[in-house]
């Protein structure tokens, strides 16, 4: 053990640089930033919701929180809370289990709140649309804002949305 902690001090560091960032993308972010100061007078508070899906659409939204979209740079964060949200972020078909807990999260968020369907299933259920436990898109439990097509959407496709919520 002692050996090997000698070895990898005189070694050095072995992870790669960070890849440039994407000019696109940095606009795309600065953009939502402006739209949502401008819109809410502070920046924007997202809280996913899992409804019932493959987990593609969240490791997209997760993606926004890596080192090429950086969100927390600009101040918009993703919430534990729905009582700090602003945003809604459905994602997958809604499921029989999570329609009351998905209307609860709604029911908790402050005014003015936003709902946002993320993916295909999010809109319309999408390949799980014919399963006895789904109920349909996101639509079919609350009231939808925005709905963000894609399976999955990618990054720049969700702050494409959320630009154009606040827009």
């Amino acid at each position: 053990m002692r050996r090997t902690l000698f070895e990898s001090l005189h070694r050095g560091t072995m992870t790669e640089t960070a890849p440039p960032r994407d000019a696109e993308t940095a606009a795309l972010v600065a953009e939502l930033d402006r739209a949502a100061l401008r819109r809410l007078g502070r920046s924007l508070a997202i809280r996913a919701v899992d409804a019932g899906s493959c987990n593609g659409c969240e490791l997209e939204i997760i993606a926004l929180g890596n080192v090429l979209y950086d969100l927390e740079r600009f101040g918009l964060k993703l919430v534990a809370s729905p009582r700090h949200a602003d945003v809604l972020l459905a994602t997958g078909p809604m499921t029989r289990n999570m329609s009351a807990a998905t209307r609860l999260a709604y029911e908790a968020m402050p005014a003015p709140k936003f709902v946002v369907a993320v993916g295909d299933c999010g809109r319309d259920g999408g390949v799980f649309a014919a399963s006895p436990h789904c109920l349909g898109g996101t639509a079919s439990v609350l009231p939808v804002t925005l709905t963000i097509p894609g399976c999955p959407p990618t990054p720049a496709a969700l702050l494409r949305g959320l630009i154009g919520l606040l827009g």
